[in-house]
């Protein structure tokens, strides 16, 4: 006989026990929602990211990025994390969860995120800018993007490069 299926509390919790945010059980976890993709997993991910803990928040929104159909109740709660959010690594997951949803009433959040300290968000905001610039390209979502393209570190100035070229047809 098969294995009941699990809740999805309890495949939260073994992705909250896998201590490497990159972790296969994570990841698998987070798949598993996405396949499911219902409002439980919606609710569940909404929770996690009102969490005091870093690794719920950041479980939270990496769930949340995998759940299109609930976009519009998700990026509220995104939105509110990238303008109070302090830890770069659930900053950073935003901006991928932006750019997962690719919804471009998301570019003010990832623009203001593209100016952060930290080479890690301006990573995930570079990522996010090619995604959710919208038909025609944003204007200002594209002059960022740009900007970018200059940035000390070269990770996010490559991926900056690679979003300008795919946002406007050409080599930058």
């Amino acid at each position: 006989m098969p294995p009941a299926p699990r809740t999805v509390r309890e495949l939260i919790e073994a992705a909250l026990d896998d201590p490497d945010p990159d972790g296969p059980v994570r990841w698998q976890v987070i798949s598993m929602l996405r396949e499911r993709g219902d409002l439980e997993c919606f609710i569940e991910a909404r929770r996690l990211c009102a969490a005091d803990s870093v690794a719920e928040r950041l479980l939270g929104v990496d769930i949340l990025g995998m759940l299109p159909a609930y976009v519009d109740r998700t990026l509220p709660v995104l939105r509110y994390l990238a303008a109070g959010e302090d830890d770069a690594m659930v900053l950073y997951s935003v901006l991928i969860a932006f750019g997962h949803l690719a919804d471009p009433r998301s570019l003010p959040s990832v623009i203001d995120l593209a100016g952060h300290s930290d080479s890690r968000v301006r990573y995930g905001a570079a990522y996010a800018l090619q995604h959710v610039l919208g038909n025609p390209p944003d204007r200002a979502g594209l002059d960022m993007l740009r900007r970018l393209t200059c940035d000390s570190d070269a990770d996010v100035a490559g991926w900056a490069s690679l979003g300008v070229a795919l946002a406007t047809g050409r080599e930058v």
